[in-house]
Order: structure tokens, then C-alpha cells, then sequence
């Protein structure tokens, strides 16, 4: 076991005697029980000397010691034997320190600190009457180790002869002071043990046992982590299948970067229930370790973020709010202060509208920040080369998984005789066709099972034909669990429930697909995870969603909807076989109709991943070159090319621009921009520089698509000229998102219904917008109407309507059921309300002709973002908490924020009915987290108030 004290480790050229240091410990100790009082007399210092290995003799500062004992202790012990010759081949900085003890009395001793010195002579030493007459109070008797350490810092600092024998010797000197040095400073800093978890103190990996029940990494990590490029601050993109450990890699080197580099980090991550669990999960790390969890998602995180105060900062955001992060930071000057930029599913580049969105955020970073690591995760790739290319970045890949995975074909024979056990009857083989139910018993209940359906409708329809062939020992499996479930379920929609999980629930299964609230999606995760159901039926978005692993997993079509699978949608979903320290195996088995098409689909090669900024005819072009302008990032045409220079859309331009060059499509977008009067040339002569118009400076600080901000401004200007207060409809027709238009299509007898229940106000600007009420009575008759009217304001209006009625009842399901659509679908129509509200609010923001929608807005924000109770909202702030969950707390006297964040996790699970501990220590670290960073905004603002003008000298 190596010596605590040892500062060296195994480098011993000091001497010979590895245990050097230990004996010089020991001797103090021995020499501590004889110390004299340190009130009334002096003390015996130690003078040691680095150099040759015979030391030079060690004598006390005063020849007559009041206690003798000290000098005996010393020579007796370990001294005898030590002469002055030593001397004769010491390195000529020491022989120079040795002849001016004023020196090395500058050098070595502080006015805190004045302890003993290496002296040639003990006769020119401090006496009791000098020290006295300087007032200097003795201080209690430091390690020798520590007295070293001092003396070999004085050499250090004593200039060096131009002897070269002596400049050779200094030079191994030196060497040994640079070892001694570096231990040093490890040793001195508050944090011990910084270093020995992969640079991180040895308290991360505690915390990462306890709080995430690792207690080792598997070797691919600890190769990972030790990579060149890891250690070197390089860019990296690492790849592994489902379920091999990337994001603790990702975790690790985050705290690195905020522990020891004290620089911020951004976590981006695809979706928003993957932003609250990552937060949920790392708060407690927070707490502990002294930096702030900040949560961008959906309509939260406030641009530029809050000033850390000291504090270092996580960002964890999705990919929308990830780049209106960076672009506040690239606005403010403070995007040097993100150290570290991480990217779950970098392949999503390839991903339509959001790839579009991680290459330009990604893009800016580069451009701007050299000082910036960025890291991604991917699936593998078949063109990872561009990407590396792109982020100019290495790579790493690794096929390991911790689980191992039999396909279909290693289960035939079990699966026959799954067929002779189960399918007996000729009415259930004609129902059952693919088996099924033969399948799933062979694991539940006792065991895990997802099976991927290709349609939300058939999720529902297999969970039920499963159950219906189930026995009734199903049932007595955890029933009072799985009795608890109900109860939360039929809580979660104020009294009513699913009639499909009523009836599949008690067996232990359900379906999973987005029909389903967020609440209870929730709800249904977390007792799968606790074992209290035991199958799923579902669509590919748990694939893609948190991590919700199966001993079997069944495909139950190779189809999602009417599209044939990818290979890497494949793949994400058999990943999910195994459950990574409960099994030691998992199981995939994929149905299929025609034989041939599962060589098309496991053989097919890798997907490869095309940028996306040319979607939707250059969209993403022209938000990209309208937003670097606006942040004066470029201001001319040839700095615009050489900014798109380094896009992956520049990486692959033959591939994707095969019609016109990249730089012609620049120039092109450049016009378009100036056309719709979002760019505009400079009016001062000699400059001809390229500026955004207030127009197009909302719209990229908006976040709103080029294709709806005329249209915007346009409505909003309308609505500004008799805008209706009584009520919220119309601030909510404003902010009804334009994209959610198609994907709904109004029952006109319940529109009509609902439009005669509005007040005459309410119908009056029904009418101003283009909608009246003999239109849709006109309509709700079957009748043909000759007036033109726009459609997308009809149907907008109608989805206000719905969103209205949420707001006054906050009961979802009743108002699903009163305007007939799936209560998902009124969940995704209510968030996507609240995203796009926030963006409309930063939009007005930069409009002086729109200032009274800012504080109108910012309310309307808050309320459809939790569509509760007033009460209720800020425990629905904190991470994870859902309505219910929030009522729960309410009614048992946590009321703020602040009664959450101080309470005590124990007492929480014991006083709100079945909430786990893990979940309370969450809630509690979350809350904690929240009302931290609350008060850094408030005191940011306060020190804004009282800060000194900066012209004010000048005046």
C-alpha cells in the first residue's frame, strides 16, 4: 500500500530508499511528543536539502535548545552518518541559497507561515529575543514531508550557475522539483482527491454509485475516456448499439469539463421527456458538486441564460432550444464560457427540419468557439466520414453491448413447442395468426416483453386479444401493485380511465403509443420499470424514447405505419432486448409474412446521414444565413461562404446540391432574404455591408419558420387593431401554431355548438378574423358555401377553440370527448400551443409596434404550458412533476417551491401516497435546483440595477 504522504509516487531519484519520505514522517512524529510550548519558547526546526542522496547534516536554529531531547531524537534516530561533505557535488542553486539565507528566507517563508530554512550555518539563524522583536507567533510543527516540499521550492527560485556540469545537475533537479511541484498542487487544492476518477475527484464516482447504482465501467468507457482525443480536448463522435453505456461516457466528461476545466456545458438531447429525466437525474450531482442544472425544453429556459455567479453551469436542452441557447450566448459574447457541446443521436442530422437545426447550431459553434469540445453520439453511420469531416472530429466505435441478443431462428425449437402448449383451439389460432400470445407467455409474468406494433390502433388491439387468452393466474401477479396503477391512472384523468388499460392493466399489460397523455405515459413507464406490468405493446417511439429495456422484444410487422423498417429503426428496437444487469441474455424475434424481405432488412447497408439544410427548398439555408447576419457573425457575401464552408451541406455538396453549387445557392438565398425584407445593404457609403431589418431580427430570435413570419406579422398587426381582452381566445388564435393546422379537420356540428356558446364579444372577433357564424352554421347543415374563406383560419380557429375550452376546464379528457379527438392528440396540440407562444412572445419582443403582447404573452405561456390550477404551477415547474403528482403535494402542505426544495426526502415518500424514495430525493434535488437558479436570476438583475454605468467616467 503506497504511503499516504508519498508525493513522489513511484519516482524515487531522490534517493534510492523509496520510503524516504515515510521515515522523515516517522521522525516527526517521534519528535512531536517533545515539542516545547510554543508561548513561550522557540522551536527546532528541520533544514533538509535535495540533492545527492547523502544529505547534509540537520541542525537546530538555536544552539541551545530548552529541550535537548529534540536534538538527540534527530541524531539518534536518523541523522548520524550525515557530514558536511555532502556539500562538495551539490547543484550550484542550493550552494547559492546556502550562502544568502536572506534569500531563501524571501523565498520560503510568508509573514503567515515563517518556518524553518535550509542554513549552512545555524549561527545566522532566527533567535527566540529576534523572532520575538518581529512578532512572529510560532505556529504548530509542520510534517517533514512539508519542510521538503518548502526547500525544494526555494531551490527552485534560486537562479542557477552557468556551469555546465552544474546546469546538468540543476537540470535533474529540476526534473524532480517539476514531479514534486505537480503532486504538490493535487495535494493542496480543496479537493484532495481531484484526479483519480478519470481526472474527476473520487466523490463522483461515490455519487455515481449511489445514485445510479454503477459501481464499475465497462472497458470500452475506460478505453473511451483514456482516448488521446478525450485527454487532448479533441472533437469526438463515438458509436455503440442500444443499451451500451454511451451516455455515462457523455455524463463523465461533462462534470470533467465543469470540475476541473470551471467552463459550462451543453447537453442536447432530441426529445423533451429525455431533457426532464436527464435533469431529474442529474440535479443531486448538482447539489453536491456545486454547479446548476438548467432544463431548455419546451417553452422553459430563459435566453441568454442567467450568469452562474461563480457557479459553473449544465444546460440540458432539446435540439430546438439548443440552438436559441447558442444563439444568445454567440449575441452576448459568452459562448467561450460552454467548454463542452454533447450530442445524443447525432445521426438525427439526417433527420428532416431538426437535422437542420443540430447542423446549424453546430455549425456556429465551430465558426465561433475554437476553444469548444464537441462530442456526439451516434448509431452507426455508413458515411461517418463526412461527419467527422464536418465537426472535424476522430472517431470510435465499439460493437459491444452488455446483453447478449438470440435473433428468431435460435428460438425455433422453443417456439414450437410454445405453438403445441398454447394453441389449442382452432377459433384462437385463426385470431392469433402469428402466434403471439404463444411468444409472450414463454417470458411474462415473471419476465419482461415489448412488442413493436406498426400502428397506434393495432398497439390497442393486440394488448387486448393477448389478454383475452391469458389465465387467470395473470391477474394474482402483484394485483394490489397493479390495483395501486389503476387508481393513479384514473387520478391522472380525474376520474375517468382507458377502457382499454382498465381491461388490459389487471393482467399486467399495456399499450404505449402517443395517444396516450404525458401523464400517462408516464405513469405506465414507471410501473413497467418497477416490474408492476409486464408487457407492452407499442410503436417505435419507445424505441426512440427513454430507455425501457425487455427480455423479449417481439417485432410484430416490419412496418411503421405504411413505411417499411430502416435498418437503424431495426436496430434501435431489437436494442432493447436485455436488461442490462438483471439478464444476462435478451431475445429479438421479427414476424414476417415474405421470407425475403428480412435479408433487405438486416442486410441492407447503414443508413447514411445527408445534411438537411436544402429541406424543404432551402429553409434551412435561409434561417441559417438570415440568423449568422443577425449576429454579426458575417455581414458580407464572401464571409457567408466561407461560414457555409463549414457545414456538412459544403462536406457533401455534390451529393446534395445537384443542381446548382453551394455558393450559388447562398447568393440566391442572400436575394430571397432581401426580397421578403429580412436583409437589407447598408445605407452608409463605402460600406455596402449586409444587416438584418427588424423584421428578420424577430424572426431568428423567434425561432419562427420563414414561411410563416409574414403571415405572423401579419395576423398580429390585424389583431393589434381590435384585440379582444375579455377573454383568451383571441391571444390564443394568435399563437395556435400554423403546422398543427392540417393534421385536423373540424367537426362542423360541434364547431357550430361551440361557437354558439361564445359571448357576443367573442363571436364579434370570430368575425374580424374571417370566420362568422353563418358560415359555420352553413356548414354544420351540409350546405355549399359560395363566400371564399380561408381554410387555415377556420381550422385555426377551431383548434383555439379546443385549446380555450382546456384552459377554462383543465380537464383534458372531457374536452376530447366534447370536440371527438384522441386525447393525445389535444396534448400535442396544448404543447406545441406553448412552444410556439414562447416564440411568438421573443418575436413581439424585438417589435417596438407589438409591446403590448410581451406582458400578455408571458402570461398566456405559463398557462398553457401546465394548463393547471394557478396553485398548482409552481410545483409543476420542478422536473417531472405532474398535475397529479402536484395535487398530491398541495394537499399535503407543499405548497412552493420553496417547502419542496427544503423538505425532507423521507418524510415526502412517507406523507404522499406512493411516491418511491428515489422518486422524492428527485423531486426534493430538482426543487432545490430551480429555486437556486431563481435566485441567481433575481440577484443578476439586482446587480444589473446597481452596476456603474460604464460611460460614466467619460462624462
Amino acid at each position: 500500500v503506497p504511503d499516504p504522504e508519498d508525493l513522489f509516487g513511484d519516482y524515487d531519484s531522490i534517493v534510492s530508499d523509496s520510503s524516504f519520505l515515510a521515515k522523515l514522517d516517522r521522525v516527526g512524529q517521534n519528535m512531536r511528543p517533545h515539542d516545547i510550548d510554543h508561548t513561550t519558547s522557540s522551536r527546532c526546526p528541520v533544514i533538509l536539502l535535495a540533492g545527492n542522496p547523502d544529505f547534509t547534516s540537520l541542525k537546530s536554529s538555536t544552539d541551545n535548545c530548552p529541550k535537548q531531547s529534540c536534538d538527540d531524537s534527530m541524531t539518534e534516530s536518523f541523522l548520524e552518518g550525515f557530514t558536511d561533505d555532502a556539500f562538495l557535488d551539490m547543484p550550484s542553486s542550493q550552494l547559492a541559497f546556502l550562502q544568502d539565507p536572506q534569500t531563501a528566507d524571501r523565498n520560503c517563508c510568508t509573514d503567515e507561515d515563517k518556518t524553518s530554512m535550509p542554513m549552512r550555518h545555524p549561527e545566522k539563524s532566527v533567535s527566540t529575543e529576534e523572532r520575538n522583536e518581529r512578532h512572529i507567533a510560532p505556529k504548530a510543527r509542520k510534517s517533514v514531508s512539508d519542510h521538503l516540499k518548502r526547500a525544494m521550492m526555494a531551490n527552485a527560485a534560486t537562479p542557477s550557475s552557468v556551469s555546465r556540469t552544474a546546469v546538468q545537475k540543476e537540470a535533474v533537479v529540476t526534473e524532480e522539483i517539476s514531479v514534486a511541484m505537480q503532486a504538490m498542487e493535487s495535494v493542496s487544492m480543496a479537493t484532495t482527491d481531484l484526479g483519480p476518477f478519470f481526472g474527476l475527484p473520487t466523490k463522483v464516482k461515490e455519487l455515481i454509485c449511489n445514485l445510479k447504482g454503477i459501481k464499475d465501467l465497462y472497458e470500452w468507457q475506460k478505453t473511451c475516456l483514456n482516448l488521446d482525443s478525450v485527454q487532448q480536448r479533441r472533437n469526438l463522435i463515438y458509436s455503440l448499439p442500444t443499451s451500451g453505456g454511451k451516455t455515462l461516457v457523455a455524463e463523465i466528461l461533462i462534470l470533467k469539463e465543469i470540475l476541473c476545466r470551471k467552463k459550462d456545458a451543453l447537453f442536447i438531447l432530441p426529445y423533451v421527456s429525455l431533457v426532464q429525466e436527464k435533469v431529474r437525474g442529474l440535479a443531486s450531482f448538482g447539489l453536491e458538486l456545486d454547479f446548476m442544472v438548467e432544463e431548455y425544453a419546451g417553452s422553459k429556459g430563459r435566453f441568454p441564460p442567467v450568469k452562474g455567479r461563480g457557479k459553473r453551469s449544465l444546460y440540458i436542452a432539446t435540439i430546438e432550444k439548443a440552438h436559441g441557447l447558442v444563439n444568445s450566448l454567440i449575441e452576448t459574447n459568452r459562448l467561450d464560457n460552454v467548454g463542452l457541446v454533447v450530442v445524443d443521436e447525432l445521426h438525427m442530422l439526417g433527420d428532416g427540419s431538426r437535422g437542420a437545426i443540430i447542423e446549424m447550431t453546430l455549425a456556429k459553434v465551430l465558426y465561433i468557439s475554437k476553444s469548444t469540445q464537441i462530442i456526439g453520439m451516434s448509431a452507426t453511420l455508413g458515411n461517418l466520414q463526412d461527419i467527422q469531416k464536418f465537426l472535424k472530429a476522430e472517431s470510435y466505435t465499439n460493437d459491444f453491448r452488455p446483453i447478449y441478443i438470440l435473433d428468431s431462428s435460435a428460438r425455433q425449437s422453443a417456439f414450437e413447442g410454445g405453438l403445441t402448449l398454447y394453441l389449442k383451439s382452432y377459433a384462437m389460432q385463426k385470431i392469433d395468426q402469428d402466434h403471439i400470445v404463444a411468444l409472450v407467455t414463454e417470458v411474462i409474468p415473471s419476465q419482461s416483453c415489448l412488442v413493436f406494433c406498426p400502428t397506434k390502433k393495432n398497439c390497442e388491439n393486440v394488448a387486448g386479444m393477448i389478454c383475452k387468452y391469458l389465465k387467470e393466474d395473470f391477474i394474482q401477479h402483484k394485483q394490489a401493485e397493479k390495483a395501486v396503477l389503476l387508481g393513479e391512472l384514473r387520478s391522472s384523468g380525474n376520474g375517468s380511465l382507458c377502457p382499454v388499460l382498465k381491461k388490459t392493466v389487471p393482467y399486467g399489460l399495456a399499450y404505449h403509443h402517443s395517444g396516450l397523455t404525458s401523464e400517462e405515459r408516464k405513469l405506465v413507464e414507471e410501473a413497467y420499470s418497477a416490474g408492476v406490468l409486464c408487457l407492452l405493446t407499442c410503436t417505435s417511439t419507445l424505441a426512440a424514447g427513454i430507455n425501457l429495456p425487455a427480455r423479449r422484444v417481439i417485432l410484430r410487422s416490419p412496418y411503421v405505419a405504411a413505411d417499411f423498417l430502416k435498418r437503424s429503426q431495426y436496430k434501435q428496437m431489437v436494442g432493447r432486448a436485455g436488461r442490462a444487469g438483471i439478464d444476462t441474455h435478451g431475445e429479438s424475434i421479427l414476424i414476417l409474412q415474405d421470407k425475403d424481405k428480412v435479408l433487405k432488412l438486416v442486410s441492407a447497408p447503414m443508413e447514411i446521414c445527408k445534411s438537411n439544410l436544402m429541406h424543404s427548398d432551402g429553409k434551412g439555408v435561409l434561417s441559417l444565413i438570415l440568423s449568422v447576419i443577425g449576429l454579426n457573425i458575417t455581414n458580407s457575401l464572401e464571409q457567408i461562404r466561407d461560414f457555409m464552408s463549414g457545414t456538412l451541406l459544403s462536406v457533401q455538396e455534390k451529393q446534395v446540391c445537384l443542381e446548382r453549387s453551394l455558393w450559388e445557392v447562398t447568393q440566391e438565398c442572400v436575394e430571397l432574404l432581401k426580397e421578403k425584407g429580412l436583409v437589407t445593404v447598408s445605407t452608409e457609403p463605402q460600406d455596402g455591408s449586409l444587416q438584418v431589418t427588424k423584421l428578420g431580427r424577430a424572426t431568428y430570435k423567434g425561432s419562427v419558420d420563414l414561411t410563416y413570419c409574414d403571415l405572423l406579422y401579419r395576423d398580429l398587426s390585424k389583431g393589434l387593431e381590435s384585440l379582444m381582452l375579455n377573454s383568451f381566445l383571441h391571444l390564443i388564435y394568435l399563437v395556435t401554431p400554423y403546422d398543427m393546422v392540417s393534421q385536423c379537420k373540424p367537426d362542423w356540428m360541434v364547431y357550430f355548438r361551440q361557437f354558439t356558446m361564445l359571448s357576443a364579444a367573442e363571436q364579434k372577433m370570430c368575425a374580424a378574423v374571417g370566420v362568422s357564424e353563418s358560415f359555420v352554421a352553413r356548414k354544420a347543415a351540409g350546405q355549399n358555401v359560395k363566400k371564399n374563406v380561408d381554410q387555415v383560419v377556420v381550422s385555426r380557429l377551431y383548434l383555439a377553440l379546443v385549446l380555450q375550452s382546456l384552459l377554462k376546464e383543465t380537464d383534458l379528457w372531457s374536452v376530447a370527448d366534447r370536440f371527438q379527438l384522441s386525447r393525445g392528440f389535444i396534448q400535442t396540440l396544448l404543447s406545441s400551443s406553448s412552444v410556439f407562444c414562447s416564440c411568438v412572445l421573443h418575436f413581439t419582443e424585438e417589435l417596438e409596434e407589438f409591446w403590448p403582447f410581451k406582458a400578455l404573452l408571458t402570461e398566456l405561456t405559463r398557462r398553457l404550458t401546465y394548463c393547471v390550477q394557478a396553485e398548482l404551477i409552481p410545483l409543476m415547474e420542478v422536473a417531472g412533476v405532474m398535475e397529479r403528482r402536484a395535487k398530491q403535494l398541495y394537499n399535503a402542505g407543499y405548497k412552493t417551491l420553496a417547502h419542496l426544495a427544503n423538505a425532507d426526502p423521507n418524510v415526502l415518500a412517507k406523507t404522499v401516497e406512493n411516491l418511491f424514495k428515489k422518486q422524492a430525493n428527485q423531486i426534493v434535488a430538482s426543487a432545490k435546483m430551480l429555486l437556486n437558479e431563481k435566485a441567481d436570476a433575481l440577484q443578476e438583475e439586482m446587480d444589473d440595477l446597481l452596476m456603474m454605468p460604464l460611460d460614466l467616467l467619460s462624462l
